[in-house]
């Protein structure tokens, strides 16, 4: 069986963290940005934010890291428009398998971590 260099599967999926930063806003305008961003982003998993930073983790489909790794410092800019987000600049950006992302675990300290769906937080 050959396999086809298209299909994804859980071997390319690629846990991403995000953290942009820039000049403050309100923590209600960014709250509002990072939930239309959610609604436009099916895969976001959680995000934390304070008035001059925001982090997003959300799931990326990709042939390998390096594609997602790209893909990742993008999403920002691409979604500034339509989801109304602050003209802030990429700072930081994880990408791990989703292998790696499980056995790190879900809990921190015997609590959901900040990994949980739907979680925005600030920080």
């Amino acid at each position: 069986m050959v396999a086809d260099s298209l299909s994804l599967d859980s071997e390319h999926l690629w846990h991403v963290t995000l953290t942009v930063s820039g000049a403050p806003v309100s923590e209600i305008e960014i709250r509002a940005a990072l939930e239309r961003l959610g609604h436009q982003h099916p895969f976001l998993l959680s995000g934390r934010f304070a008035v001059d930073r925001a982090e997003v983790r959300y799931w990326e489909e990709a042939v390998d890291v390096d594609q997602a790794l790209s893909m990742s410092v993008r999403l920002w800019d691409e979604h500034l428009e339509s989801a109304q987000l602050p003209s802030w600049q990429a700072v930081g950006v994880e990408v791990i398998s989703q292998d790696t992302f499980h056995r790190r675990g879900r809990f921190h300290n015997e609590q959901p971590g900040p990994l949980a769906a739907g979680r925005l937080l600030p920080f």
